[in-house]
Formats: C-alpha cells, structure tokens, sequence
C-alpha cells in the first residue's frame, strides 16, 4: 500500500503537464462536464458559487479527494479574470465502494450518475460592471471496466451590476452544499491509539458523539499513514458511537493527527456529516460505562470460584479446610485468622500476576491482543493452543508442575500458622494454573486492553472467587457439609469443560482461512496434533518403557502438520514480473516463449482486482512455469505514450486494463483477454499459447 499512495502521489504530482495536454487520453469520454454558477447577477465584492457538474455514463465513476485504494482525483485549473480568485474544491459526501480481490477486498470513494464540485469565486470590490467570462481545465479519472483519464475545458460567465439575482442552477447548487461536510463536531469527538501496541497495522478509536446506529470515517488524502477502508462500528447508543479503523504504517513516523469526515446515514434528517482533525491520543480503557465494568468483574469472579471446583484443587484446599474445622472447635478465633491469611496468600499471588500482565501491557506485548486476532498466522497458532488445552482437560495428556517448585510449596504450605495458611493460598493459586485457560480466557483477554487499574481489579476478582469458599468455611464451619466431596464426578467435569474450548477453537480456525483447500489441510494439521498430544500422555507420561521412541514421534507428527498450514496466511512468493517493453516481448517469444502482457496501472481498481483474483494466484503461476511463459508488465500509472500507443493498438483507446497471451510463434497474433479476467479464462488462454 505505500508504494500506491507514492505511485498516486507520483501522478498528482504530473497532473499540471497533463493539464498541458500532454498524457491525454485518445477517445472520446463517458463523463459530460460543464460549468455552472449559482448567480445569474451578482455585486462587486460577492462571492459566489461555481459548480463543475459531472455527469457520468450508466456503470462508469469518478473519484473523491481521496480515492482510496485506487484511482485519482478531479483536478480543476482556472482560467480567470484579474480581480476574481477561486478557492478550494469542496467535495459533496463521496460513496464507498468494496470490490472483492481475494482474501484483501479494495475500498474506493467516489462518485456516480453526477456529482458537482464546489469552488467559492471571489469578486474583488474595485471591478467594473460587465460580463467577465471564466474558464476552467478539468481532469478527471472515470472507470467501468477500463480506466481512462481525460481532460476538456468549461466555459461560464460573471455578470457583473448592482443588483443580485439568482441563477437556474442555483437550486441544484443548493443540492450538492447541502451535502458538505459541516466544521462543528461536537467538541467531544475524539480519536485514540486503542492499544500502546506500535506494530503496523495499529486500531484507531473514533468516538463520535451522534444518536446515529451507524456511521463511517472517510479519511483525506496526506496522511501519515495508510487509513484502511473498513470500518468496524465497536458500539453505539447513549448519544455516542464508536468506530474502528486500522492504519498502516509507511515511511513516515505515526501521524499525530487524524483528518477526514464522519459520516452518518441513518438520519430521516438527512445525512450528517461532519470535517475532523482529531490529534490522535494516547490508549483510553476501553470500559464504557459503569455497568459492563461490573459485569466483567463479575465474570472474573466466578471464573475463581469455578476453578476451586476443578481436581487439580479442590482435594488439596477441602483436606486443609477439613483440618481447619478440627481446629476450630478449640479456637474459632484463631481459624478465621488462617482463613484470612489463605485469603491474603491467594490475593497476592493474583496481585503477582496482574503486575507481569500489567508489565506485559508496557512493553505493547499482550495489550494487542485484539489486533493480533485479525492475523491468520496469529489465529492458527492461538486455534492450535486452544486445541491442545481441551485435549488435555479431556485427559489426552496433563500438565503438571515440577517436582521440584511442588516439593518446598507443599513443606510450606504444610506449616501450623499463619505463615503455613498464607503459603497454602500461594499454594492453590499454583494449582489452578493447569486449569485456568478455560474460565479466564475472556476475563483476561478484557483485563490486558484496560488501563492498569481495571487491570488489576480484574485479576484480584478471580483471586478473590478463588479464595472465598475456603474464608467462608473458616468462619462458618458449618458449611463444610454443603461443600461437594471430591470424587469421579470431578473428571467428568473437566471434560465437560473441554468441549467450549473445543468449540473456541474450531471458531478460531474458521477465521484463520478463506480458502476451503487452505481449511482442509489446517483441519489435517490439529488432527496430526491431537494424535501427537494422545501419544505424548500415553506412551511418554504414563508408560516407563519407549519414551524415546514416543518423544521422536510426536516431533514427527507436529512437524508434518506444520507442512499442512493454511499457505494463504503465511507470505508466498509473488509472481515474477519483468519491465515490457516491446523489443524485451519478440526477444522471449524468439527464444521460444510464450509471452503474458499485464498493462496495468496503480491507480486501476479493475487491474488490481484481476492481479489479485487471476494472475498473482498459485494455479497461474503453476501455468506460466510449465509451459516455459514469461510475464510481463506495462505500468501505466504515468501515462508513458510508448504503452499508450500499444494499448491503442489493441484495444483502440489508450485504458486500463489490458492482458495480452503470445505464442511462441511470431507470425501468430496475441490473445486480448477480455477486462475482467477469471483463473479459467487466464488459464485457457495459457493453454493454447502453449500449442
């Protein structure tokens, strides 16, 4: 994407020559232009409204300020008297286009049927009455299945007296100033990193205070960075709506600012639109109100209190509270004292861990958690994670903690005291992290995007769940008999458990991919893994003799699924493109070639939708180093006239895109693939050039 925000820059950059005339485009245009005024009479001193009115064929479209991910602006050069000066462009809301390319669709702003670009004329006050004529040279892009760039001249009048009258375009100038962006957004709207995360791309915030359900954010061109086309609506109501937007990093530092125009459709008002140039502020927690933090400390909660119930804990803490209880009857003061310090050992270890989570936030590891989902790569690993921990809490294999840090916890943990009852909530805290992923993956994924704080009082939720059957029983003994007996019914349990996380997974694994092959083969790689995971736990941990050769299999089956990973999420190689010329074309084809000609250009929406879905795909490349093809690409992007001819040529104006299939033979003429390509039609084509 930088090297098409420079490839775009680039052709801005050479618009003055082709104002010139110089780069025009043979044929004649779809797109009908004309110069109107909003005042048949006006003053000395007046500014008025000129309009450049467009007028596009059926199918055909023109671009905004900001044409997004491919095509160029409407330019305008004024031609006008001494005495009158033009002002800037002011763009009517554009419309949002989405084309499918793959697994990466291509967001463009533009306009069809008609559209009028407002400049403000300024009459100075010492001018003569009189008619004074104005002229303007228009250049714009327009698309269909081609995109040509054209230029033509508009010619109006200012008539100048004492009096003012209004002209008979003035109400459709009316039309198109009320769909300008307005300057008063609300002093609240706000734009914010999400996360303090610095990889590319990096989430944007937009809070936008607006009673709309929906809206978007049209950013300008210049930024510093590259704004995404997509836009996530995160939530609306209470007077406010808040918008995702993801930015690619370029050349450049982050930008500071963010510039564009909100947009709202679902007004019977009509729509709002607003201008915005929001500085981009440092990450906010992303709690809302005070009810969704309850409601996510609540959840915390009895994640904790679940996990006493778990077998890797509920053992261990109902022996020591069944010895609590004996204790009791000779000193009831003195239990609940243990029982505040198991407490107090359970909220210090949790105190522990939001400080490493809280560390981990700073140094912008876990806190991009939400970007990082949006990664197949990510996904699949996460998906594979997942995977594995419901195998375990279906009994495959286990995870268990070291002899060694298990062996002076205990000790410790065993102690009369305070002291002892302080180590045995350390002690249980160690205990429950084999069974944790399954309760707290969402408490925790929510307590790594909030600020340190609801961090912190996210984690002593769940430790707070942990500790709380056991304070209870120490201060009403009594409530032991309510506590259920370890037994079998806890490995039932727990594999009841790995079914959601069994579920978690296969969600995952649905977004990891969009290609069905890529699906199927990834399917292939868990299964090899859970195959791994079952040999691992019975033939490493519970059998004495093998486990060399048991350990050497596993490695084999997890590295044999690894061959099976979905190949779209990971960077394949690109087709080899060579510069076109047409001496470089008879050169291959002499020395026995086929030949595949891209004429192509950066700012074409059709040429990259075709690269993406046809040419730049596995089945094509697979094509061309069979038969011994050489591709080759003509960029257009600026206009050479050496390729405008060649496309003239062949297609009898000089538009993008154009393909072009050689045969070896030179006394044979090229395939013209139709505009919009398929694999089929590419391959096809491939086929008979090979003959």
């Amino acid at each position: 994407m930088k090297r098409l925000c420079l490839a775009i820059l680039a052709v801005l950059s050479a618009l003055p020559a082709l104002a010139q005339g110089d780069g025009a485009v043979p044929g004649k245009p779809t797109t009908e232009t004309r110069l109107i005024i909003s005042q048949e009479f006006l003053r000395a001193g007046d500014t008025v409204w000129a309009g450049i009115e467009l007028k596009m064929a059926p199918g055909w479209h023109t671009y905004w300020r900001n044409g997004g991910d491919a095509g160029i602006p409407t330019t305008i050069t004024w031609n006008l008297p001494a005495g009158v000066t033009a002002g800037q462009i002011n763009w009517p809301i554009p419309d949002k286009t989405v084309t499918p390319a793959g697994d990466n669709p291509l967001y463009t702003y533009g306009y069809q049927d008609r559209v009028v670009l407002l400049v403000p004329l300024k009459v100075a006050l010492g001018l003569r009455p009189g008619p004074y004529l104005v002229s303007a040279e228009v250049a714009w892009m327009e698309c269909k299945d081609t995109c040509n760039r054209y230029t033509a001249i508009v010619k109006g009048r200012l008539n100048l007296g004492i009096d003012e009258q209004p002209s008979a375009d003035a109400p459709l100038i009316e039309k198109y100033l009320a769909l300008l962006p307005k300057t008063n957004a609300p002093a609240t709207t706000t734009a914010r990193w999400m996360t303090t995360a610095t990889n590319s791309p990096r989430a944007v915030i937009i809070d936008w205070e607006s009673g709309s359900a929906s809206a978007d954010f049209f950013p300008y061109e210049g930024q510093a960075a590259d704004v995404q086309g997509a836009t996530e609506i995160m939530r609306s109501g209470q007077g406010h709506i808040l918008l995702r937007k993801m930015l690619k990093q370029g050349a450049a530092p982050w930008p500071e600012r963010l510039k564009g125009i909100l947009v709202s459709q679902d007004n019977s008002a009509g729509p709002q639109v607003v201008e915005v140039d929001l500085p981009l502020q440092p990450p906010a927690a992303m709690i809302t109100s005070p009810t969704s933090l309850l409601l996510e400390v609540l959840a915390a909660f009895l994640a904790g209190l679940i996990l006493n119930f778990m077998p890797c804990v509920l053992p261990v803490i109902a022996l020591k509270a069944l010895g609590f209880v004996r204790q009791s009857r000779q000193s009831p003061g003195l239990v609940r004292l243990l029982g505040w310090a198991y407490g107090a050992g359970v909220l210090a270890s949790f105190v522990l861990l939001a400080g490493l989570a809280i560390a981990t936030q700073r140094a912008g590891g876990a806190v991009g958690w939400g970007d990082a989902l949006r990664h197949p790569l990510f996904r699949m690993l996460l998906t594979a994670f997942i995977t594995l921990i419901a195998l375990n809490l279906f009994g495959l294999f286990e995870v268990t903690i070291r002899a060694g840090v298990m062996g002076p916890a205990s000790e410790l943990a065993s102690q009369e005291g305070l002291g002892g009852a302080f180590c045995n909530g350390i002690l249980a805290t160690v205990l429950a992290t084999p069974c944790t992923a399954p309760f707290l993956a969402g408490a925790l994924a929510f307590a790594l995007t909030q600020r340190p704080s609801v961090t912190l009082l996210v984690f002593l939720a769940v430790g707070v769940g942990l500790a709380c059957p056991f304070v209870l029983v120490c201060w009403f003994p009594r409530l032991l008999k309510f506590l259920p007996k370890p037994g079998a019914w806890m490995e039932k349990f727990k594999i009841a458990m790995g079914f959601p996380m069994l579920a978690t997974a296969l969600w995952l694994a649905y977004g990891s991919t969009r290609n069905q092959a890529d699906m199927l083969m990834f399917e292939f790689s868990l299964a090899l893994l859970a195959l791994a995971a079952w040999i691992w736990g019975q033939f490493v941990q519970r059998e004495t003799r093998r486990k060399g050769l048991a350990v050497a299999v596993c490695l084999l089956l997890v590295a044999a699924g690894f061959l099976f990973r979905p190949q779209t999420a990971m960077k394949t190689g690109a087709l080899v493109w060579k510069v076109w010329s047409p001496e470089a074309v008879d050169l291959a084809r002499r020395d026995g070639h086929p030949v595949l000609v891209d004429f192509t250009a950066k700012t074409c929406l059709n040429c990259i939708v075709n690269k993406a879905s046809s040419l730049e795909i596995k089945q094509t490349r697979a094509k061309l180093s069979e038969i011994g093809a050489v591709s080759f690409e003509a960029d257009f992007t600026d206009q050479d006239p050496v390729i405008a001819q060649e496309l003239a040529r062949w297609k009898g104006a000089a538009g993008v895109p154009l393909v072009l299939v050689y045969s070896a033979n030179l006394t044979n003429l090229p395939q013209v693939l139709p505009p919009i390509l398929t694999p089929s039609i590419v391959l096809a084509a491939l086929d008979q050039a090979a003959k």
